[in-house]
C-alpha cells in the first residue's frame, strides 16, 4: 500500500468540503485549487489580481512545504482567472516571478466566477519531488 500524506491549513472549507491543501503519494504532490485567503479565511487583495496571485503563491508554498516539496519540484500549474482579458497580465507577471527559471507546464483559462465574487484567481499545482 502506498503511503498517503496530506497537509491541511485549517481553512474552514477543508472539513466542510472534504479536501486537503496538498496530497503527496510517493514523489507526486497535488495542491488543491488555491485562492487568495489569509489565515483567517479573509480574501487578500480584493480587486487586484496581482496581489491575489501573490497571496495564492504564499498559500501554495505552505502546502508544498507541508508535504516536503518546493517550487523547484513543480511541473504543472493551472490558473483559473475571472475576466482574463483584464487580469491575465497581472496573474502572468506574478507567476513569472516564481517560475521564470523553473518553467513548469502551465495553463491559464477564463472562468465565469469563483466561490466568492471578490476572488479573481484560483491556482492549482502538481509537483514531482526530485531525489537529488
Amino acid at each position: 500500500m502506498t503511503q498517503r500524506q496530506t497537509y491541511k491549513t485549517g481553512a474552514k472549507w477543508e472539513d466542510m468540503v472534504g479536501y486537503s491543501r496538498a496530497v503527496r503519494i510517493r514523489d507526486m504532490v497535488f495542491v488543491s485549487g488555491t485562492t487568495a485567503t489569509d489565515e483567517q479565511s479573509n480574501i487578500v487583495g480584493v480587486g487586484d489580481a496581482y496581489l491575489q496571485t501573490k497571496q495564492i503563491f504564499k498559500n501554495i508554498a505552505r502546502g508544498l512545504q507541508g508535504v516536503g516539496a518546493s517550487w523547484k519540484d513543480v511541473v504543472r500549474t493551472r490558473m483559473f482567472v475571472v475576466d482574463i482579458a483584464k487580469n491575465w497580465e497581472a496573474v502572468g507577471r506574478a507567476h513569472g516571478e516564481i517560475f521564470a527559471e523553473i518553467q513548469p507546464a502551465a495553463t491559464m483559462v477564463e472562468v465565469s466566477g469563483l466561490i466568492s465574487p471578490d476572488m479573481l484567481v484560483e491556482i492549482e499545482v502538481e509537483a514531482v519531488i526530485s531525489q537529488e
